[in-house]
């Protein structure tokens, strides 16, 4: 990365001089060269996050005014930044993935999911929910892995895991996930509600995430609203007999 180039630069020409032409003990040399260091990176750093603020910020823009395909290429504009800061590429990826991925062209989202930075986890999902229905298990199993590792208190990340192991049929590791997630997240009920429906040989119940749930498009939003009003039905039919 350019910053990482440009700040090591800017480190060992201040240690130099300071080390031999000043003779400087090495020791007050390196410090000092150290804070040059931090200071030049941070100071690169801050640059680029910038010009990518304002970016994203004209991106969210064009998404709101359904101008999905202009908000891409300006994404991909930004690859030109990859270069000079870490991570950049990969969040870039995962955004342009997502967006992909909501618009339901799953081919076209599938590569930059790919290279999608591992602890965007909305991004991360998508991709092992990709391998699933490309029939590619263990690279899904790889993937959610890592995102559980990344984003370990994401209730829906580790139901999401556990929903896409019963999909591919090993209900017996996604209990294991589900009761590693409570270790993670003591009390969460949607991960200890899902748990005991599998211990029953239950189907899991994932409508209670609503539209995050929806995104990952392994339930028609049509057969979510059924079970709410099957819900709420129940909820009046309680009520009443009280």
């Amino acid at each position: 990365m350019y910053n990482l180039l440009i700040s090591c630069g800017a480190a060992v020409a201040v240690f130099i001089p300071l080390f031999f032409a000043l003779d400087l003990y090495w020791l007050m040399a390196l410090l000092i060269s150290l804070l040059v260091f931090m200071a030049v990176f941070y100071l690169i750093s801050r640059i680029i996050m910038k010009k990518i603020t304002a970016l994203m910020d004209t991106v969210t823009k064009d998404l709101q005014s359904q101008r999905v395909e202009k908000g891409i290429r300006e994404l991909q504009s930004a690859f030109r930044w990859a270069k000079w800061q870490i991570y950049v590429e990969g969040q870039l990826n995962a955004q342009i993935g997502m967006i992909y991925y909501m618009k339901r062209d799953f081919a076209a989202a599938f590569p930059y999911l790919e290279k999608a930075f591992f602890k965007n986890w909305v991004a991360m999902g998508m991709l092992g929910v990709s391998y699933m229905k490309r029939n590619k298990p263990d690279k899904m199993k790889d993937t959610f892995e890592k995102a559980v590792q990344g984003t370990p208190k994401e209730s829906l990340l580790w139901n999401l895991y556990s929903y896409c192991l019963v999909e591919t049929g090993d209900a017996g590791k996604a209990k294991e996930v589900l009761e590693k997630g409570l270790k993670k997240l003591p009390g969460d009920e949607r991960l200890k509600g899902n748990l005991e429906a599998l211990q029953e040989g239950k189907k899991m119940k994932m409508k209670n995430y609503g539209e995050m749930w929806l995104q990952f498009h392994l339930e028609r939003p049509s057969a979510v609203l059924k079970q709410q009003a099957a819900a709420m039905g129940g909820m009046r039919r309680r009520i009443i007999r009280k």
